[in-house]
């Protein structure tokens, strides 16, 4: 490995040459709420460790990265660059299909690809707005959806006033995953987001998936209740680490 340099090829891009030939890649992706996260390719410690090198040495903190749990390996390398654990998630995966749960008197759920765009931009604007002043946007999963608001990727929970709550989902050809379930600060409690989670599982179950699937941070003991009510049971975990 005497021959390795670490290239940068892009603003937040980097490669590993050995000989001319690329052994490894580092990326630097920033979120919607600010945060940098770091993702490195490499199949052997030393292209790792020189590419994490670098980039640290060249990026902004604080920066993150997200590792499987059980992949020990990764999680010792970020590790050893100094990155130190600041929250776990719970996968927690679900069979679609249960029994009905109606939506709270004057709540209506409009299902997948009925919410009008611009009602759904306020709540979701207001969403943010609430949890940035309570836990902080930046607890919620590092997986959330940042692609451009869908109404075709939406449960919405709505009251004649305005949509109160919706769900976020990625629908994939043999899975639904659960991007985020958020409900006004006053309208919870009402047996909505369990409603709209209800219907989620429902409209997979009729377009042929087997599973729904969220990640939900440990210490949110709300949505954990929410989702293992629904039968949901833990599939694993993933950690975001943080070098400050």
């Amino acid at each position: 490995m005497n021959t390795l340099v670490i290239v940068r090829v892009g603003e937040r891009q980097w490669h590993a040459l050995d000989d001319d030939l690329v052994v490894g890649r580092g990326e630097a992706s920033p979120r919607p709420d600010g945060r940098l996260f770091l993702s490195i390719d490499a199949w052997r410690d030393p292209v790792f460790e020189r590419l994490a090198e670098v980039m640290l040495a060249a990026l902004p903190r604080p920066v993150h990265t997200v590792v499987d749990e059980a992949d020990l390996d990764l999680t010792a390398r970020w590790q050893q660059a100094g990155l130190t654990t600041r929250r776990r998630e719970w996968e927690y995966v679900m069979t679609s299909g249960s029994r009905p749960a109606p939506a709270p008197r004057g709540v209506t759920l409009l299902p997948v690809g009925s919410a009008e765009l611009r009602p759904l931009r306020r709540l979701n604007r207001a969403l943010h707005a609430e949890i940035e002043s309570s836990v902080g946007w930046d607890r919620m999963p590092a997986t959330v959806l940042s692609r451009p608001l869908d109404p075709a990727r939406h449960v919405v929970a709505a009251e004649p006033g305005g949509y109160v709550g919706l769900t976020r989902l990625m629908l994939l050809p043999r899975h639904t995953r659960i991007g985020l379930l958020a409900v006004r600060a006053g309208h919870r409690r009402r047996g909505i987001a369990r409603a709209m989670l209800t219907e989620v599982l429902r409209t997979s179950k009729e377009r042929g998936v087997a599973s729904v699937s969220a990640e939900v941070d440990e210490t949110n003991t709300a949505a954990i209740a929410l989702v293992e009510a629904a039968g949901a049971h833990r599939h694993g975990s993933t950690l975001e680490l943080v070098l400050r």
